[in-house]
């Protein structure tokens, strides 16, 4: 019989890793609030597999509670005619019982400080959208200009300025219409098939792009009657296009990834080929990301869960300066930080959204110090850059920062979305 010291014993902490440990029969995981200085959900009727976050005039960067947020998502739902474009308010987001409140566990007006906190309010509205949508993405210059990619193999262009306007004034005294609107697009495109690879241009108003399953790019160009020029396909890639990003700094200039496992770099100027070509992956490669304030650097995320960093001053094959095999899934969605430039995130179908800092080093001593307190001991094989970790959403899908609120996320996922903010950020 074990003694009364040992019963006595605390229990060390340790470090569970979701798809390598176990789970004993019994065991119930929970979350420790104190890792994060806010956590909501929020769903709409149907699951979304994209979104994005528009820019807005309420100042930047900004870190007070409560925060407010603007949001537009596009559904996927049972039935083509179903679907719609929400816009979205999200305003008094607080941390509830997360952040310094958590922390302070013998503050006795905790509890009467959490019952005051009033729970976000979300105010809606719906523009219908005949077919799923594949993908959604806002204008960074004019955040009410959303293109989207349906399944049906249109790309579309919507102007919801006044939808915008609209759920801007809503509060509790003048909620939502769940009514859905119609609007007619600006400007569409039919591609040969569906596709996923979508981007607007940050250097260039208006300047987007579209990849489909087809293989091919087609670059849209703005004109001086507000519509657009749409070119003849670029070729190059032998497999679908899935994800393509636009250079920060360079007019001219894009990235694609396929899943002819390469990564190209393009020149408008040039349709019939890539001006540099990686072999980036021994599998499909989903999703990358352009480093906005290091211009020369990009991530990728390939089907197999690997997540790799490539600097454009050495972009050949096996060229990565870095290289991450965490996930026990496919990598979904990665995006860089818009604040600090070592920074990104990358959610995968393992039901794991992962932050990464690529500044992190190992510091054993550190860690011991640390685990002699309140930490666990992290595993040898558990990289040092591994910054958080969230879980708690099935089939993640996509994952974005917010570009005014330092260290905000937003992740959809088949069981809706999780707006949070981690604590260590």
């Amino acid at each position: 019989m074990p003694s009364a010291a040992a019963l006595a014993a605390p229990v060390a902490p340790a470090v569970w890793r979701p798809g390598t440990d176990a789970m004993q029969e019994g065991e119930a995981l929970d979350y420790d609030p104190t890792a994060y200085d806010c956590l909501h959900q929020f769903t709409l009727d149907w699951p979304c597999l994209s979104f994005d976050i528009l820019k807005d005039e309420l100042g930047a960067p900004r870190s007070t509670f409560p925060h407010c947020m603007y949001v537009v998502a596009g559904t996927q739902a049972q039935h083509a005619k179903e679907n719609y474009v929400a816009l979205m308010r999200l305003s008094e987001i607080n941390q509830g019982r997360h952040g310094s409140k958590a922390r302070n566990e013998d503050d006795d007006a905790m509890s009467d400080s959490d019952d005051e906190d009033a729970p976000p309010q979300i105010h809606t509205n719906r523009v219908a959208h005949h077919g799923g949508v594949n993908r959604l993405r806002c204008m960074p210059q004019q955040p009410a200009v959303v293109a989207s990619w349906g399944d049906t193999g249109l790309v579309q262009i919507f102007d919801l300025s006044a939808q915008l306007a609209d759920v801007a004034q809503r509060n509790r005294q003048k909620p939502s219409s769940h009514a859905m609107q119609k609007t007619v697009p600006k400007q569409l495109h039919r591609h040969r098939t569906e596709g996923y690879a979508l981007d607007w241009s940050n250097h260039t108003a208006g300047q987007l792009a579209s990849g489909d399953c087809s293989n091919n790019i087609h670059v849209w160009q703005p004109t001086p009657d507000a519509k657009w020029t749409i070119t003849e396909a670029y070729q190059g890639h032998t497999g679908s296009v899935e994800d393509l990003q636009w250079s920060p700094t360079e007019a001219n200039v894009f990235a694609s990834c396929s899943v002819d496992h390469s990564l190209r770099i393009w020149d408008t100027r040039e349709r019939s080929r890539s001006m540099l070509t990686v072999n980036a992956s021994d599998t499909d490669v989903n999703v990358m990301s352009w480093n906005r304030m290091t211009s020369y650097i990009l991530a990728s995320g390939d089907e197999k869960g690997v997540l790799r960093v490539w600097d454009l001053r050495n972009f050949t094959d096996g060229g990565h300066v870095a290289n991450f095999d965490y996930h026990k899934g496919a990598i979904t969605s990665v995006e860089w930080s818009h604040h600090e430039s070592s920074i990104l995130a990358t959610c995968a179908s393992d039901d794991q959204l992962a932050v990464w800092d690529l500044a992190l080093e190992r510091d054993p001593e550190e860690e011991e110090a640390l685990a002699a307190d309140t930490n666990a001991l992290a595993p040898a094989d558990l990289p040092p850059q591994l910054l958080f970790v969230h879980s708690g959403q099935h089939n993640m899908k996509e994952v974005h920062w917010h570009p005014q609120i330092p260290g905000m996320l937003v992740c959809t996922a088949e069981d809706g979305f999780n707006l949070f903010k981690p604590a260590n950020l």
